[in-house]
């Protein structure tokens, strides 16, 4: 059988220009990065912006096992679909990090016969738009340490200094780290911290923001620590959003590519849905959607994660409604939420799948609260059976949902027909009535606890004395109307990645808060959730190579 890499490197690609030729995009409208890669111009997103929007189609999964799911995979697959059968569709994705493509989850270009491509330069470096972003997020860091050096003009408090350094990779050793260590010139002597690039407020600002002048208005107004009196103060007090933009100039453009059946693929914005907002830029969506007919996009890991953002805060700022969301689940999941050891996961077991499916339950569940038309899929698996498909397809129409098989791994959009049928028979007979889980006035506290108890099945909150305070903190200076990111393991519905299923019975822990105001949201950081991964045992990068002749291998 071959790999995913192996899949991609054998593909005929069409040169970008080609491609985006399919939506009437010219090629002076394009910002190519060689052959296969390109940025849409400015000029572009201008002369689109008054066309009307077309379909929008949210993809999500149950929580996310070491069985696997498939997300990224069905987004692709469905898009292809959809081309196939007449439809203008393009799908938007986000960009992946480095830090997990050497760790544990290796790259997120999809897979087997539903790929974009070319998958080396996306898992890579792509077109720069991470070490940007890194950039300016660690300009800023040195700005703050160069102003106290100079004589602290602004009266930072060095014990409340929140904004912090970034890398795009995992590396544990930076977590809690102390600088200025040496000689007077080297700076003042501070603990600091490192976060993954993804999970960074510059990250969050480049998906939300809609334009230049927008991406600047909210560099301004990130809060990078507080003065002796308790004050915030802002990059914009430091004088450093100018310099900043000028980094992002350029990131700030969505990047096109295409599937392995050269389908349009914009792809922009970062991941991470368990401790960011996890989905891709407002820009690269609303693209897609005055470009096509169809815009198939995805939200991380589990719905209770990056749907939840995708509904409550993406879409709440940008003013989206979507028309209509793909559930992915597999039988091999289900049955691993049931207490099946991974190794025995080929095995017929309706018992396990009848106690595992509670998970995909709790997420249509979840999904129905926000009034949209649900479908749910099956990436399929040779090992399936046709009685654990009834099982499930049952199950699914019992709760109002439509049903379908996918077999996009193994066959492409041929594979996602059956999926792009009930998809589109969903909105043509379905209306959404999407509408927020809380509303802007609701308190801050109470955001969290609606989360906590609607969306992951809580019994309530506890929350840490210092988070408490500083709550009341936020909503004194003002933040209390903005809508919360909470930072959350994916792996379970609870904040015990051990509890698989539905668990019950238990409470949300959450230990710090604290507010992105450019991004416009507040970040509540529960149980043991870090915002700086580490790497496994046997990293990934242990099998990634480049062979003398420059071909890539052991990306997947």
């Amino acid at each position: 059988m071959k790999t995913d890499i192996q899949i991609a490197q054998e593909a005929v690609l069409l040169p970008i220009r080609d491609v985006a030729a399919k939506y009437g995009i010219g090629e002076d409208d394009l910002e190519l990065y060689g052959k296969y890669k390109a940025k849409f111009s400015d000029e572009l997103l201008a002369k689109i912006a008054d066309k009307p929007e077309g379909k929008l189609v949210l993809v999500t999964a149950i929580n996310p096992t070491p069985a696997g799911e498939g997300k990224t995979t069905t987004s692709i697959g469905l898009a292809q679909a959809l081309n196939k059968m007449g439809k203008k569709c393009l799908v938007a994705l986000r960009e992946p990090s480095l830090g997990p493509c050497f760790g544990i989850k290796g790259g997120a270009a999809g897979g087997g016969y539903a790929q974009v491509v070319p998958m080396e330069d996306l898992n890579l470096h792509f077109t720069g738009d991470f070490h940007a972003i890194t950039s300016a997020n660690n300009l800023l860091a040195a700005l703050i340490d160069n102003h106290i050096h100079q004589g602290n003009e602004l009266r930072i408090d060095s014990r409340q200094i929140i904004w912090k350094r970034c890398l795009d990779m995992n590396d544990r050793a930076l977590r809690n780290i102390v600088v200025g260590l040496g000689k007077k010139v080297d700076g003042f002597v501070r603990e600091d911290h490192f976060v993954i690039t993804v999970a960074t407020e510059i990250m969050a600002i480049l998906c939300l923001a809609e334009n230049i002048a927008d991406l600047k208005d909210r560099l301004s107004k990130i809060i990078v620590a507080y003065d002796m009196d308790g004050n915030p103060v802002t990059a914009g007090q430091l004088n450093a959003v100018g310099s900043m933009a000028a980094l992002l100039k350029d990131a700030i453009k969505p990047n096109m590519i295409q599937t392995l059946e050269h389908t349009g693929a914009i792809v922009h914005g970062g991941p991470f849905a368990n401790i960011a907002h996890g989905c891709n830029s407002v820009r690269a969506t609303k693209a897609a959607m005055k470009l096509s007919d169809i815009t198939i996009t995805e939200a991380g890991f589990g719905a209770d994660l990056g749907a939840e953002k995708f509904l409550d805060i993406k879409c709440r700022m940008a003013d989206l409604k979507p028309d209509a969301v793909v559930l992915v689940a597999t039988v091999r999941a289900l049955k691993y939420n049931g207490g099946v050891p991974k190794t025995e996961l080929n095995a017929e077991n309706l018992d396990a799948l009848a106690k595992g499916i509670v998970n995909l339950e709790k997420h249509i569940e979840n999904l129905q609260k926000f009034g949209v038309p649900i479908v749910v899929t099956l990436n399929s698996f040779v090992t399936d059976t046709e009685a654990e498909y009834e099982f499930i397809k049952n199950f699914c129409e019992e709760r109002g949902c439509e049903f379908a098989l996918s077999e996009v791994w193994a066959d492409g959009g041929e594979g996602g027909l059956a999926l792009a049928e009930k998809v589109m028979k969903t909105l043509e007979e379905k209306e959404s009535n999407f509408h927020v889980l809380y509303p802007d006035e609701m308190p801050l506290t109470e955001k969290i606890e609606t989360i906590a108890k609607e969306i992951y099945g809580a019994d309530g909150v506890t929350f840490e004395p210092a988070a408490l305070k500083t709550l009341k903190n936020l909503t004194d200076l003002g933040f209390g109307n903005l809508p919360v990111c909470m930072a959350k393991t994916q792996y379970s519905l609870s904040d015990d990645q051990t509890k698989l299923g539905r668990p019950e019975g238990f409470k949300i822990t959450v230990r710090d808060v604290f507010v992105n105001a450019g991004a416009g949201f507040v970040v509540a950081l529960t149980g043991a959730i870090m915002t700086m991964p580490g790497l496994p045992k046997k990293p990934a990068a242990f099998g990634i190579d480049v062979t003398d002749d420059g071909m890539i291998t052991g990306l997947f």
